[in-house]
């Protein structure tokens, strides 16, 4: 649009007899040429493909971790098929002192995502840091105390101590039955036939005295 202002103005100038006219349009003349000058290149079209299909694509939100620690690190271990092939600036880590977010673009058309809130204990955002393996990546979390880690996260925390609450009682027949019910509640359907046998041989052992009622 700019180039096809200043050939009208070329063109103008050329015609143009007055110097007033002439003065005015030099100026525009001038100033279009700088704005045309000042414009940045066109990016070449593989280019702008290139960086159109690192946003395209679907995104896939990962599940699948393993995890270990040593005295100054949690590291997170997550497998993805490929990854090292990538430019290392796809493959991009956020921390905060109690979260971290990994961010994969384009990795054979797709983007992945990991996300980790609430982690049980405090990291250094500047000591932690990741690292491409062979269809690996490594995320290096450096603990701010050197203590031992129960789990990842405070969710993960309260979730096991409502667990443990649930079996730990003094009566143990009052514990076996919570562990009977998740069992039950969890199981499949050969499992929930195995424990309705064993409950029903079980009241039918009972009513015939051969255990004790109160047990």
């Amino acid at each position: 649009q700019l180039q096809k202002d200043l050939e009208e103005v070329k063109e103008l100038l050329t015609n143009a007899t007055r110097k007033r006219v002439r003065d005015v349009l030099v100026a525009e003349k001038q100033k279009l040429e700088l704005e045309i000058k000042n414009q940045p290149p066109p990016k070449p079209k593989d280019v702008a493909d290139e960086e159109k299909s690192s946003l395209g694509g679907y995104t896939v939100k990962i599940n699948n971790y393993g995890w270990d620690q040593s005295d100054k690190f949690v590291k997170i271990y997550i497998s993805l098929n490929g990854v090292q092939k990538l430019p290392a600036e796809s493959v991009q880590v956020n921390f905060t002192e109690r979260s971290f977010d990994l961010l994969v673009k384009n990795l054979n058309g797709k983007n992945y995502t990991m996300t980790f809130n609430n982690l049980l204990k405090p990291i250094s955002v500047e000591g932690s840091s990741r690292k491409i393996k062979t269809d690996m990546i490594l995320v290096m979390c450096k603990k701010k105390r050197e203590e031992k880690w129960d789990c990842l996260t405070q969710v993960e925390k309260e979730s096991k101590e409502k667990e443990k609450a649930a079996y730990d009682t003094t009566d143990p027949s009052e514990g076996l039955m919570n562990i009977l019910k998740k069992m039950y509640a969890e199981g499949d359907d050969e499992m929930k036939r195995t424990i309705n046998k064993a409950w029903v041989e079980s009241r039918e052992k009972q009513y015939k005295g051969d255990i004790p009622m109160d047990i």
